[in-house]
């Protein structure tokens, strides 16, 4: 690998490959019915958040979905301008707007959902429970890891590698 001398490095880099091509294949995969339904990956996670979870801010369902609080209005705009959602005010403090489903967005989520969740059964269908499970473990332990400040990685590579002075 150019540039790259230290096989811990490599060896991320080399997972780190893996880890997006699998995540593009599932995702290529279950992409297809929402395409149908007319849903990108975001709107279905709105959705489904909400069928499961309850009307919901914008901000927590950003969080809920990961996407930045700009992208969320869009696609919640889109959503309400399909019929699929709407906003309304908080009685408890006006100025919380939680977004929920209509019926008509219920109606097609509780329809779409079991089919979607089957479609990505399908495209893990390549590991058996156990590997789910393990994969499972060791991707909420990479993601946990992963979201760590940066400065205390930064610290911890420096302390090791003993390449920079403070």
């Amino acid at each position: 690998m150019h540039g790259v001398t230290d096989p811990a490095v490599e060896e991320a880099v080399r997972a780190y490959v893996k880890l997006m091509r699998a995540s593009r294949a599932v995702a290529g995969r279950v992409e297809k019915l929402l395409t149908t339904a007319g849903l990108t990956l975001t709107q279905l996670g709105v959705l489904e958040v909400i069928l499961h979870k309850g009307p919901m801010t914008h901000r927590d369902l950003g969080r809920k979905v990961l996407t930045s609080a700009g992208n969320m209005t869009d696609v919640v705009d889109k959503l309400e301008g399909r019929g699929l959602v709407r906003r309304v005010r908080a009685a408890e403090d006006r100025r919380q707007v939680r977004v929920e489903l209509t019926d008509a967005g219920r109606a097609l989520i509780e329809g779409l959902f079991p089919r979607h969740a089957a479609d990505i059964a399908r495209a893990m269908g390549g590991l058996d429970s156990r590997d789910l499970g393990q994969l499972g473990e060791l991707l909420r332990k990479l993601g946990m890891a992963a979201a760590r400040p940066v400065v205390a990685t930064r610290v911890a590579a420096t302390t090791k590698d003993n390449q920079f002075s403070a």
